[in-house]
């Protein structure tokens, strides 16, 4: 067992504390910047942190660009080094201000930095996979519908696709936060685990009435054959229960919320490879969404609440995080453009046209 430093874990704490209660930053994220620390300690034999030198931070630097990942025998992608990287020069600069670091001047945790290119790398935008709207019925067509555990299955897929609604957040919802006729969800933050606790109101995406079936049929099922009241899960555990010489088995439904998504993504895994299709996490349903409404919307105000729709608070979170134009659309586009461009004789746009377009997109989307 590794050897504790007494002073560095009650500034680890200290720190820990502070972007908990005072930067307000997730367990989860907390947790990473806690690794994080704890792996330049390992780098530097658990030294005081007051005895920090720039040397520990290149040092730091050459030993995580030489460490491979466990899981899959690669090196760590740039990302994750980038990552940790930040974490530790938002920690160093922290310290610099504490009374008794003064010997650890701002400038020292930059030397946490990565290269320009390295960070380059790491920020750069990239398209995401995400299944198309066929391959997402063709998932719900093959999907079995028998028993209560395949009828929540199949719900389950049918609801991502018609909210958009995180994994998370689906795992905690109640009957009650489902308004069929007003084809909306209630995505209350003091019971449902939403992103960054947020409160907004969801209405049902237009992909479909045979989708919006699948989850109406699932709901009524869950009122009029297992009798589920409002507060009861929309979407129940399994029941696992000891079978005579079989061992442990799924004998049905639970009245319980799943603790977190981790059986909504196994759910979700089985399903596309079952239907002989790459594995599509939970979270890519919401990317599949964001291409539909560049296709569906037609006015700034028509994609200001497809945003909202998805909890965004500006467009330009849907914009940047998952409106990349994917690369054959990319293609698509041009060629359309080059067509009218030869076609049409016209001749270079009007600059005056151009900046009254820009400057209603600013207005519109708030950048």
């Amino acid at each position: 067992m590794r050897k504790l430093n007494p002073e560095n874990e009650r500034i680890k704490r200290d720190y820990l504390t502070y972007l908990t209660e005072a930067k307000r930053q997730s367990e989860k994220t907390v947790d990473q910047v806690a690794a994080a620390i704890a792996a330049f300690e390992d780098s530097t034999g658990r030294k005081a942190f007051k005895r920090f030198h720039i040397e520990q931070a290149r040092a730091f630097k050459r030993q995580l660009a030489s460490q491979v990942n466990a899981e899959t025998g690669k090196p760590l992608a740039v990302a994750t080094i980038h990552s940790r990287l930040m974490a530790l020069k938002a920690f160093f600069q922290w310290l610099a201000g504490r009374p008794g670091f003064r010997k650890i001047g701002y400038a020292d945790a930059d030397y946490f930095n990565p290269s320009a290119n390295d960070g380059r790398i790491a920020s750069a935008t990239r398209e995401k996979p995400a299944p198309s709207l066929e391959q997402v019925r063709h998932v719900l067509g093959v999907m079995p519908h028998g028993t209560d555990i395949e009828k929540r299955n199949r719900a389950l897929i049918a609801f991502a696709l018609l909210t958009g609604a995180r994994d998370d957040a689906i795992a905690s919802l109640s009957l009650r936060h489902v308004d069929l006729a007003a084809r909306m969800v209630m995505q209350d933050a003091r019971t449902v685990r939403t992103k960054r606790r947020k409160t907004f109101v969801t209405y049902f995406f237009p992909v479909g009435e045979d989708v919006e079936a699948i989850v109406a049929d699932w709901i009524a099922h869950l009122r009029t054959v297992l009798l589920f009241g409002p507060d009861d899960p929309l979407f129940p555990k399994t029941r696992v229960a000891s079978i005579e010489g079989e061992g442990f088995a799924a004998v049905g439904l639970e009245r319980a919320h799943w603790s977190n998504a981790q059986a909504i993504r196994s759910i979700f895994r089985d399903a596309f490879t079952v239907a002989g299709l790459p594995y599509f996490i939970p979270h890519s349903f919401r990317t599949t969404l964001v291409r539909l409404g560049e296709a569906t919307c037609r006015t700034p105000e028509d994609f200001k609440a497809w945003s909202q729709n998805l909890g965004h608070e500006g467009v330009l979170t849907t914009f940047t995080s998952y409106g990349q134009v994917a690369a054959h659309r990319q293609a698509e586009i041009f060629a359309k453009m080059r067509d009218k461009a030869e076609h049409s004789g016209e001749g270079a746009p009007d600059p005056a046209a151009i900046q009254r377009l820009l400057v209603q997109l600013a207005r519109e989307y708030g950048g």
